[in-house]
């Protein structure tokens, strides 16, 4: 697969740009699917979903312009024949995966199939937002406060700090972020001390953008690269 992963959507002109090189044509003429299932463990997670899906949330994603935009609910596929959404996946050029709980992202990622499928994507973009672009590195910098939404009995925090792992470093998104709790560099390089793999932290205005294993730091805001 091809990856932007992002804090924030595509805010502004140069994460644009990148996703349409991504793409290989302008997003008038890409189509996408939209994953909002990681929102939904936290309070009002539904109505956080459906503002996302109608494009009335403040991050730009699915109100970006593309030809066609298809829903891709990870927790219906467990129980839909294959044949009637992998042809849809594989056809896409984009798979837009909304922020929320990196736990539960994964977790369904996992159960519904599609972390399988995923190697297989070759020319597919993954544009993630925030969860979403966490969910694809070795490490999940969430993990302590995902496991608080998991529901009684579930074994769903098992393993709770590790994520896909299809790229070879993780992410801390929303660097210094005023009304976010851990997100100081201090904090970030805190966690990443303990981290095997390098660890990059952007704000809302960067990107992070790899295609066959190269990163490139896409950015109009602030970043830093902790290595390990």
């Amino acid at each position: 697969m091809k990856f932007l992963l992002t804090s924030s959507g595509i805010r502004n002109p140069s994460i644009a740009d990148a996703l349409v090189d991504l793409l290989g044509k302008p997003i008038a003429e890409a189509t996408a699917l939209f994953i909002p299932t990681g929102v939904y463990p936290f309070p009002a997670g539904s109505e956080r979903a459906w503002q996302a899906i109608q494009g009335r949330a403040t991050i730009p994603l699915v109100q970006l312009g593309w030809k066609s935009l298809g829903l891709l609910e990870l927790t219906a596929l467990p129980s839909v024949r294959e044949e009637h959404w992998v042809p849809a996946v594989r056809a896409a050029d984009a798979l837009l995966v909304w922020g929320g709980d990196v736990l539960y992202l994964t977790y369904w990622l996992r159960q519904s199939g599609l972390a399988g499928l995923l190697p297989s994507l070759s020319d597919t973009v993954w544009v993630g937002v925030s969860a979403g672009s966490i969910a694809v590195t070795p490490y999940n910098c969430d993990a302590e406060f995902n496991r608080g939404f998991v529901p009684e009995g579930s074994d769903m925090a098992q393993d709770a700090d590790r994520a896909l792992g299809l790229v070879d470093f993780t992410l801390y998104p929303h660097l210094n972020h005023p009304d976010m709790e851990g997100t100081r560099l201090s904090d970030i390089q805190r966690w990443a001390s303990e981290i095997p793999v390098p660890t990059y932290a952007i704000d809302d205005d960067t990107a992070i953008k790899v295609v066959d294993g190269t990163v490139a730091v896409i950015s109009e805001g602030d970043w830093t690269l902790i290595n390990p």
